[in-house]
């Protein structure tokens, strides 16, 4: 935790989720009994994306600061490396590399829902990263990230859909990421697997289902699949991502891959079988810190962990009541600014990006600026 206070400013911010990190602290007792009390009473299939937990099941951080910490909480620079890779192959598998580490360890317990206009921004070396909570019903999330030194920039647009299944919960992340090298005019498209909450017999978390990269300018597509373990738990690979990477023109494969999200994963050449690991997390999602302050008086006050900082400084020492009231409070004065608007007649606007629906009817959003500026927070 990292508390800083100049003119009753509090900025909470907590070590984000990295490779063979399991905190005590920030788990509440009987925790499968008090899950299976509150789905009791839902039919599978049920929407949760408005579903609001208390906090005894919240993760002490907003789901803004979880989607920033992928991108920008890493061991070693592989965004970087895609840039400075000179062949249009090892750059596309370096960002298949780039793209496997954005996916990261969790826990049962949830981040909290962002706040309509929340804000997330850090910064880690040349990389700045800008979050917003765009809409809140539903529930959507814009990400803008530039490192003016390597000429790259990253746009998301992430809108979670989370459904119960009787003994499971499987969220599925909609939306487009797309990552730009501008230095060589190249952009890549990709989407996110599913988080499945296994409820029954025995509570797990992991990333499941299918997940497609595409270089739009050279043809070059990676076709991955996450798997999981059986429903029973047993037998399987755990973390398992299997797939190929291929010339979309001309279908040949060109590499296998195979390894796991939370190990190692290799590419083998289809033409001389020889092997090669592209990625390692050990090397790149271990012991990872928490963010630093480095600027208390440039703390946005919509920043995510300034604005759930009375919810996360009493989850994180297990002051449930204080906890309850602080997270009345966010959500009572999100519900008063809601009725202001309507009373005045006035239609959210997002400050930072350009939210619109796409042809295939998601939803897709547009920074504003070109540029993302440094931030007060800094990741080690």
């Amino acid at each position: 935790m990292v508390s800083n206070s100049k003119e009753e400013i509090k900025v909470i911010l907590t070590k984000p989720f990295s490779l063979g990190d399991t905190d005590a602290a920030y788990r509440g007792p009987s925790l499968l009994q008090r899950i299976l009390s509150l789905f009791k009473n839902m039919r599978p299939g049920s929407d949760l994306t408005h579903f609001q937990l208390p906090p005894l099941f919240n993760f002490p951080k907003s789901q803004l600061q979880c989607y920033g910490e992928s991108v920008y909480c890493t061991a070693s620079d592989l965004l970087g490396q895609c840039n400075r890779e000179q062949n249009p192959v090892d750059r596309f598998t370096s960002v298949v590399a780039w793209c496997i580490s954005t996916t990261r360890p969790t826990t049962l317990l949830a981040p909290y829902n962002p706040i309509l206009g929340e804000t997330h921004h850090a910064s880690r070396a040349n990389l700045n990263v800008l979050l917003e909570q765009v809409s809140h019903h539903p529930p959507v999330s814009a990400l803008h990230a530039t490192d003016e030194k390597e000429n790259i920039e990253m746009t998301w647009c992430q809108q979670p859909s989370p459904k119960f299944y009787g003994t499971t919960v499987e969220a599925q992340v909609l939306g487009k990421r797309q990552l730009k090298l501008l230095n060589h005019r190249e952009t890549y498209e990709m989407n996110c697997p599913h988080l499945l909450i296994r409820i029954l017999p025995v509570p797990d978390v992991d990333w499941v289902g299918n997940v497609n990269i595409r270089c739009l300018e050279t043809g070059l597509v990676a076709e991955l699949t996450y798997k999981s373990n059986s429903f029973l738990g047993l037998g399987g690979s755990r973390r398992l991502i299997k797939g190929k990477i291929l010339n979309s023109s001309s279908s040949k494969v060109l590499y296998e891959v195979d390894g796991h999200w939370d190990g190692t994963v290799t590419i083998t050449d289809t033409s001389n079988r020889k092997v090669k690991v592209i990625y390692d997390a050990n090397e790149v999602i271990s012991g990872l810190q928490a963010p630093i302050v480095r600027d208390p008086k440039s703390v946005k006050p919509t920043e995510s962990a300034l604005v759930w900082s009375e919810l996360s400084e009493a989850i994180m020492n297990k002051e449930w009541d204080k906890a309850r009231e602080a997270k009345k409070s966010v959500e009572e004065n999100q519900r008063k600014l809601a009725r202001e608007r309507e009373a005045r007649g006035e239609n959210w606007i997002p400050k930072h990006f350009v939210v619109f629906h796409s042809k295939e009817g998601g939803w897709e959003c547009s920074p504003i600026e070109k540029w993302v500026p440094s931030a007060p927070i800094v990741a080690l």
